[in-house]
């Protein structure tokens, strides 16, 4: 059985609508606590927690306790392994820019 990369890590944690949209509201926002991000999400509290757990495991957040209250935050570093891997494709787009520039003043010098 392969050993499963960090990229694959963050693409299947960040694969989950749910998760992502999570994800996206602790991006948003300096530090947020579990009750926070459950209020107005239409998901449980218990379902919160356990994409927290994913996020955490992933390496995508980081968490800071505080008396009874744990506040969540976004980890920049955990999105490293995905936009090394997407950088990879940076040469593909290049090359296309470049045909369609050169391509554009041959149509019209």
């Amino acid at each position: 059985m392969m050993q499963m990369t960090q990229v694959d890590a963050v693409m299947r944690t960040l694969a989950d609508p749910t998760r992502r949209a999570v994800f996206e509201r602790i991006v948003k926002a300096e530090e947020i606590t579990v009750a926070e991000l459950t209020r107005g999400s239409g998901v449980t509290q218990g379902a919160i927690s356990q994409h927290l757990k994913s996020l955490k495991q992933a390496g995508l957040i980081a968490d800071r306790p505080s008396g009874r209250n744990v506040h969540y935050r976004a980890d920049p570093k955990g999105l490293e392994p995905l936009v090394d891997w997407i950088s990879i494709y940076g040469v593909f787009w290049r090359e296309r820019f470049t045909n369609l520039r050169t391509l554009l003043k041959e149509i019209d010098p």
